[in-house]
C-alpha cells in the first residue's frame, strides 16, 4: 500500500520563511562584492573555500568556508596598517591547497613593497592557514596586522541566491581574552553550529571579531602565524585533515580514500594535450569524490556534482559521471548505485516531489532543510535519474559480472521499474513526463533544469507537464538493459519478453511523435501538456543517438544537424540552434556547449558509425580544455569558434564540475572504441590522427586488470603483468 504524505502548500510558489519559521524579512538582491575573474577556490569533499586572488573573503560576498551547505567564514580580510594587501601571484597549488604571494601598498609610513606576505591555506573538511610576514626596509619596522574575521552561518541557497537574512540576534561569541581563540555559536531549534579560530601565536589583542598583532619587524626578519578553523556541526566535530606545511601542503598517507586514485588505470599517449586533460580530470575527480557511511560496516565513495554550488549528493549528475568513469573503474558506479539505491523514495511527498521508486534529484544538509524549510533532505524532482540509475546498474554489471550485487539491488530495479510506468506515465500516454507539485519545486526537471531551459523555436515557453525526448530515449534503453539483466542474473525471462516489447512499442510511437519534417528532419525536444511538439532544435537528439532510439535511417539526418554551423560551435555542440529564436550563447541551456553533453552525443555518434563527426567533438573539447589548464568547465558560451579563436568562458561555470570533469574518460573509451560484451573487453578503435597512440594500461574489467592499446589501425588487449 503506497503511503501518502500530504502537507498544506500554498498554490503558488512563495518566498522561503525565515529559519524562525516567520514570514521572510526585507531581502536584498543587490550584486555581492565582486571576488574577481581570478578568485582562488580551494575544496575537499563537502568543504569549499572560496576567496579572492588576496584570499580574503569580504563582508557580504559570496565567498567564504562552507562545509556541507552552511557557511562558517563569511569575512576572512587580512590587512597591513589597516589597508589592503596587493597581488603579487595567487593559485591553488592542489585542489585542496593554494598560496598567495603579496605585499603592502604605499602607506603614509611604509614605503610599497617592502613587507612580503605570505598566505598558505589548505581545507579537509576544516580549514589550515598560515600567514608569514618579511620585512626589507632598511630599519625595524612596526606594523599592524589584522584579520577581520565573521560569520553569518548562511545556508547555501541564501549565499548563491544573495539572499541577506540577519542572524546576528542568534550567534554568540566567547573569544579568548588572551588572542588564541575566536568563537562563534548559532542555535535555531535543532540547528546547531560552530564555528572556532584557533590562533598560535595569539594575537596582541581581540578587537571586535578582529585579530590584530602588533609587530615590530627588523630587516630580513620573518613571523609567522598559523590559524585552524575546525568546524562543529549538527553536534559533530570536524577538523582539517592531517596535513602539514612542508614546503607546502603535503596529504599523509592515512586518507580514508587515497587508494582511489592509486587504482586508477594510467593514461599513456603521443598527445601530450590528452596526457594532461586526464591527469587534470583524475585530481579533480579525486578533490569532488566523498565518503559516505551506508552502515558501520560498509562506505563508499561517489562524486559531488561541482564546486562551489554543488559539492553534494545528486542523482543525475552522479550517476552520469560514474557512467562515463566506468572504463577507469567500477567504485564510482558501486557507490552511486549503492547509495541512491539507500535513498530511492518510498512514499508520495508532494513538497519534495517524491514517490515510490524514484531516484533522487538532490541532498542538501544547511539549515532551511534541516528545519523542514526547503524540500532537499532529500529532493525529488528530476525525470530522468530513475532510468539512469538502471542504465547505470546495466553498465556496472557489464564491465564487473557482479551477479550477486545485481541480485542484491532487484527490489531496487523493480521499484524502479514501477515508478516509470505508474509515476513517470502521469497521463497514461506511454511517455516519461515531469510537472512538480511542490511549492519550491523545479519546473524543469531534465538536465536542462533551468527556469527556461526548454522553450519552443520562437521562444515562448511550454505548458507543464513536458515529456523530452531524451528522457524517452533512457526510458527505451532502461528496458532494454533491464530486460538483459532478468535473462541474465535476475532469471525471469517472462519480464524480459515483457521489457523487450514494451521497448519496440516505445521505439515505434516515439519516432512518429517526436520527429519535425521540416528544416531537414529532426527531433522534437519534447511534447508540452497539450502534445504540442516542442519545437526547437537542441542538443538532445544527440543523446538519443547514444540511447539507441533512433532508426538507422534517420540518424545521419540527426549526425548532419548535430554538426551544422547552427548546432556546432567549433568547440562542441551547443544547447540551442542558433537559427532558433530562442537561442543565446549564454543562456545556461540556451546555446552554451555543456562537455557532459558532447560526451554522450559523441558516443553515440560512434555508436552508429559516425567516428569521424565523434572524433571532430572530441578533438574541439580537447583543444577548449587546453585554454582552461586543462579543465573543462561546467559550460562555455555558445560563440562560434571564428568569433575570438578562443573559448569564451560562461560566465558563472561550475569548475571543477563531476560530470565535465568525467567527459575525457568516455572521450578516450570512445576514441578506442571500447566496450565490455557479454565478458569480453572488445576494442574497435578510430583515434584521430592528431592523438595517434594511446595506451590504457591496468584497466579494470571482470574484476581482472587489462591493458589496451591502440596504434593506429592496430589494436590489442591483454591481462596485464
Amino acid at each position: 500500500m503506497t503511503t501518502v504524505v500530504r502537507r498544506p502548500t500554498p498554490a503558488d510558489p512563495m518566498p522561503v520563511p525565515s529559519p524562525d519559521g516567520q514570514p521572510p524579512a526585507a531581502t536584498t538582491r543587490n550584486l555581492p562584492p565582486e571576488l574577481g575573474a581570478d578568485a582562488v577556490a580551494v575544496l575537499d569533499g563537502p568543504t569549499f573555500m572560496y576567496s579572492n586572488a588576496v584570499g580574503d573573503v569580504p563582508d557580504g560576498s559570496i565567498g567564504g568556508l562552507v562545509h556541507e551547505d552552511t557557511r562558517f567564514l563569511g569575512r576572512w580580510e587580512l590587512t597591513v596598517n589597516n589597508s589592503p594587501l596587493l597581488v603579487l601571484g595567487s593559485d591553488t597549488v592542489d585542489y585542496y591547497s593554494a598560496a598567495f604571494f603579496l605585499t603592502n601598498p604605499e602607506l603614509p609610513d611604509l614605503r610599497a613593497n617592502t613587507i612580503g606576505v605570505r598566505r598558505e591555506r589548505f581545507v579537509g573538511d576544516g580549514m589550515h592557514e598560515r600567514i608569514g610576514l618579511e620585512s626589507f626596509t632598511a630599519e625595524p619596522v612596526s606594523i599592524q596586522l589584522r584579520l577581520a574575521v565573521g560569520t553569518d552561518f548562511a545556508d547555501l541557497f541564501e549565499i548563491k541566491d544573495v539572499v541577506a537574512r540577519d542572524r546576528s540576534a542568534k550567534i554568540t561569541r566567547s573569544h579568548a581574552v588572551d588572542g588564541s581563540r575566536l568563537c562563534f555559536d548559532y542555535r535555531n531549534r535543532s540547528f546547531e553550529a560552530r564555528t572556532e579560530v584557533k590562533v598560535h601565536p595569539p594575537a596582541s589583542r581581540v578587537e571586535g571579531d578582529d585579530l590584530v598583532w602588533d609587530l615590530q619587524l627588523a630587516r630580513h626578519h620573518g613571523w609567522w602565524c598559523e590559524l585552524i578553523v575546525p568546524l562543529h556541526f549538527l553536534r559533530a566535530n570536524v577538523r582539517p585533515a592531517r596535513r602539514i606545511f612542508g614546503g607546502f601542503c603535503r596529504r599523509f598517507s592515512d586518507d580514508p580514500v587515497a587508494d582511489w586514485r592509486a587504482n586508477l588505470p594510467t593514461l599513456h599517449s603521443d598527445s601530450e594535450l590528452l596526457r594532461d586533460l586526464i591527469e587534470k580530470s583524475m585530481l579533480d575527480l579525486h578533490s569532488l569524490r566523498m565518503e559516505k557511511r551506508l552502515s558501520e560496516q560498509e562506505r563508499v565513495v561517489l562524486p559531488a556534482a561541482g564546486l562551489p554550488w554543488f559539492l553534494t549528493l545528486f542523482g543525475r549528475d552522479t550517476l552520469i559521471t560514474a557512467y562515463q568513469t566506468l572504463a577507469f573503474g567500477p567504485n564510482l558506479a558501486h557507490g552511486t548505485l549503492r547509495k541512491l539505491a539507500v535513498r530511492q523514495g518510498r512514499v508520495v511527498d508532494d513538497f519534495t516531489d517524491q514517490e515510490p521508486g524514484k531516484i533522487l534529484h538532490e541532498v542538501r544538509h544547511g539549515e532551511l532543510t534541516q528545519l523542514g524549510l526547503r524540500p532537499h533532505n532529500p529532493y525529488y524532482g528530476t525525470i530522468d535519474a530513475t532510468a539512469l540509475w538502471l542504465i547505470l546498474l546495466s553498465e556496472y554489471w557489464r564491465w564487473t559480472g557482479d551477479d550477486d550485487f545485481v541480485v542484491g539491488l532487484r527490489d531496487n530495479a523493480y521499484a524502479a521499474l514501477r515508478w516509470i510506468d505508474e509515476y513517470g506515465d502521469r497521463d497514461g500516454d506511454g511517455y516519461v513526463e515531469y510537472a512538480t507539485r511542490s511549492p519550491q519545486g523545479l519546473g524543469n526537471q531534465c538536465w536542462r533544469d533551468s527556469w527556461d531551459g526548454v522553450q519552443f523555436a520562437n521562444g515562448t515557453i511550454p505548458v507543464l507537464p513536458i515529456a523530452t525526448c531524451e528522457t524517452q530515449g533512457y526510458t527505451y534503453d532502461a528496458k532494454l538493459r533491464l530486460a538483459q539483466l532478468a535473462d541474465g542474473p535476475l532469471n525471469e525471462p517472462e519480464l524480459a519478453r515483457t521489457l523487450r516489447a514494451q521497448a519496440a512499442d516505445l521505439y515505434e510511437r516515439f519516432n512518429r511523435d517526436f520527429w519535425i519534417d521540416e528544416r531537414g528532419g529532426y527531433y522534437a525536444i519534447g511534447l508540452d501538456g497539450d502534445k504540442r511538439q516542442i519545437d526547437s532544435m537542441t542538443s538532445n537528439m544527440g543523446q538519443l543517438l547514444w540511447s539507441g532510439i533512433v532508426p538507422p535511417e534517420r540518424a545521419a539526418t540527426v549526425a548532419r544537424q548535430l554538426m551544422s554551423d547552427e548546432m556546432f560551435s567549433g568547440w562542441g555542440v551547443r544547447t540551442t540552434s542558433t537559427a532558433d529564436h530562442c537561442y543565446n550563447p549564454i543562456g545556461y541551456h540556451m546555446g552554451t556547449v555543456w562537455p557532459h553533453d558532447n560526451s554522450l552525443i559523441a558516443h553515440g555518434l560512434a555508436r552508429y558509425g559516425f567516428r569521424d563527426e565523434a572524433n571532430r567533438i572530441i578533438t574541439a573539447m580537447l583543444q577548449a580544455a587546453e585554454f582552461s589548464h586543462y579543465r573543462l568547465p561546467e559550460a562555455l558560451s555558445g560563440y562560434d569558434r571564428c568569433f575570438g579563436r578562443v573559448p569564451v568562458p560562461y560566465p558563472t561555470a561550475c569548475s571543477p564540475q563531476a560530470w565535465a570533469t568525467a567527459a575525457p574518460f568516455l572521450f578516450v573509451r570512445t576514441m578506442l572504441g571500447l566496450d565490455a560484451r557479454d565478458g569480453e573487453l572488445v576494442v574497435d578503435p578510430a583515434v584521430p590522427e592528431a592523438i595517434r597512440r594511446i595506451k590504457l594500461a591496468r584497466a579494470n574489467a571482470f574484476g581482472k586488470r587489462w591493458d589496451v592499446e591502440v596504434a593506429g589501425s592496430q589494436a590489442y588487449v591483454r591481462l596485464a603483468g
